[in-house]
């Protein structure tokens, strides 16, 4: 072989153990093969079996799993399977020609999809086959082992090949500060094609989130178009990781192919979901906002209120803003004048518990076009913000970073519209007017 042919271990469902191929990224005529090998380990007297993987997968191991994706056709399989260690191989065959048949508008072309080396690396091909395949697991749910699903538990993980766009230290960035250990990435010929190895003690959710995020941005490719919708798919994937991770710029920029709107955007959302730092507390007890409201339910008065002036102003659809679990929402739609609700929140987390809290997913078809959730960034202008009656802010603006706030008015007052917007913060002039309240 010439200086470009490079050397590669891929399984065989037959196999019990992976084989040695010689494989040459230059040629043209090779399988267009990437794979992923996730490994569960369990220690003598652990409270679960390694092969308890199969539940946390929704692949039972003693079956060969094949499914048709977008990408092409994935196979998941198990060549190793013990109490103690259990592995499971997930590969993607990408069919080339089935990706240019009309699919991809924003393409380079034919002749850039199918003479190209994306179809022989694990990238975005992979991140779509693995959204598709594992929807469950990604949503962290297992239907007979939920408390494994809900638990860190030590993996190993091996993408093969992998593309990576700059230097071996890009990988440790990448991967280190969300707990992983980098067991011996090494390179694979001179095309900077790396055989990527990992370990880590996380929730299996967690690791598949990750690798569906980072697996693209470690090739700085993606092969489909990027839109605004992206930003939705990178966010509720890097939900709970990415707003603390110290290279998300670098991450959310090319997860965006380099787009400059997009990345401001998605930024100002990553900045609104990162973890605030929590002012001491004066007593072990109370947090400071529980000592200021409990006694009074001040808050309560407050979404009251709100409730209230949009009655008398007989508005007949309201965009709550940072709508947080509901609390608002969950007044208004016992208001019969009002036909349309939106709420929005940056937090995939948090919309989730207010549908939860207000029953949507048991609403019927009325209640569905009556009140909606979207995630959305407070500061940037949205279209589906335009049209409404009223605009709420409850608790929101004292959250806002002084230097977001000009955005904020810009996004509300030029780009929103409303006819109204009614705003509450818990300035200490009114506490005054309460005998035992601190200024």
């Amino acid at each position: 072989m010439g200086s470009n042919s490079y050397i590669l271990r891929i399984p065989l469902p037959c196999a019990r153990q992976t084989d040695i191929y010689a494989l040459n990224f230059k040629a043209f005529l090779i399988d267009h093969i990437m794979q992923i090998e996730i490994t569960l380990t369990a220690s003598d007297g652990s409270d679960y079996a390694a092969s308890d993987l199969g539940f946390l997968l929704h692949k039972h191991p003693d079956h060969m799993h094949r499914r048709d994706t977008s990408a092409g056709e994935i196979t998941i399989f198990y060549p190793e399977k013990s109490q103690l260690r259990t592995t499971a191989v997930i590969y993607l065959d990408v069919d080339p020609v089935g990706l240019v048949r009309g699919k991809n508008q924003h393409s380079d072309g034919l002749l850039a999809q199918y003479v190209n080396d994306r179809p022989f690396v694990a990238s975005s091909f992979l991140s779509v086959a693995m959204g598709r395949a594992f929807a469950q697991t990604m949503a962290g749910k297992s239907k007979d082992r939920q408390a494994l699903a809900d638990r860190a538990l030590p993996f190993e993980i091996r993408v093969v090949p992998v593309a990576l766009s700059g230097d071996l230290d890009l990988v440790k960035r990448l991967f280190e500060p969300l707990g992983y250990a980098i067991l011996s990435p090494s390179e694979i010929g001179e095309e900077q094609v790396v055989d990527l190895r990992l370990s880590a003690t996380l929730r299996l959710a967690d690791v598949l989130k990750h690798l569906y995020v980072l697996v693209p941005v470690l090739d700085n490719f993606k092969h489909y178009y990027v839109s605004e919708e992206e930003i939705d798919k990178l966010l509720a994937k890097g939900q709970g990781w990415l707003s603390g991770h110290p290279d998300k710029e670098l991450i959310t920029r090319r997860a965006l192919k380099h787009r400059r709107s997009l990345l401001n955007m998605a930024l100002a959302r990553l900045e609104e979901t990162a973890p605030q730092e929590e002012e001491p507390e004066e007593t072990p007890e109370l947090k400071p906002e529980e000592q200021l409201e409990k006694p009074l339910r001040l808050h309560d008065v407050r979404l009251d209120t709100v409730a209230e002036v949009l009655r008398q102003n007989n508005v007949a659809s309201v965009l709550d803003l940072g709508c947080g679990e509901g609390k608002l929402i969950s007044r208004l739609i016992k208001e019969r004048g009002l036909a349309r609700i939106v709420g929005v929140d940056a937090s995939v987390r948090t919309l989730e518990a207010a549908h939860r809290k207000l029953r949507l997913h048991q609403a019927g078809d009325a209640m569905a076009g009556r009140v909606t959730l979207q995630m959305g960034s407070l500061t940037y202008g949205d279209r589906r913000w335009q049209g409404f009656d009223a605009a709420t802010l409850v608790e929101v603006i004292e959250h806002i970073e002084p230097h977001r706030l000009s955005a904020l008015a810009l996004s509300l007052f030029a780009d929103a519209r409303p006819r109204m917007v009614v705003m509450t913060t818990p300035n200490r002039e009114y506490n005054v007017l309460f005998e035992g309240l601190n200024a």
